[in-house]
């Protein structure tokens, strides 16, 4: 997978790392146990503070797309359909909540109502 920035976009570094690895992900060119590139490689070869693409392995992490294995390096995790379809739609919710403005807590409190949670 070949990862590039895009100078002239709003995105910062690391969002633009970490959107291109969950539509690599989402279409399929990037497959469950797939090694990501080494922090210092990738941004080596992106012209990037090592903290910076290691920032977006982090919330790919924290989101549940990857997870690190020590030196074994940063990996693609597997997942059943459901998930990646429930992931999608979270994704796509968080971009809306953040585009209208509501605060992540009360964007949270909204989907545990729709769940029916208190």
């Amino acid at each position: 997978m070949d990862f590039s920035l895009d100078a002239t976009s709003p995105a910062p570094p690391y969002e633009q790392v970490r959107a291109q690895v969950i539509a690599a992900i989402d279409d399929g060119s990037l497959v469950a146990g797939t090694r990501l590139p080494p922090v210092r490689a990738l941004a080596a070869d992106l012209n990037l503070a090592a903290n910076t693409v290691a920032r977006a392995y982090r919330e790919l992490e924290e989101a549940g797309y990857v997870e690190t294995r020590g030196r074994a390096g940063t990996i693609v995790r597997g997942g059943d359909a459901a998930s990646s379809r429930a992931a999608q739609a979270a994704r796509a919710y968080a971009d809306t909540v953040r585009r209208l403005g509501i605060d992540p807590d009360d964007a949270v409190a909204l989907v545990r109502a729709a769940l029916g949670e208190r």
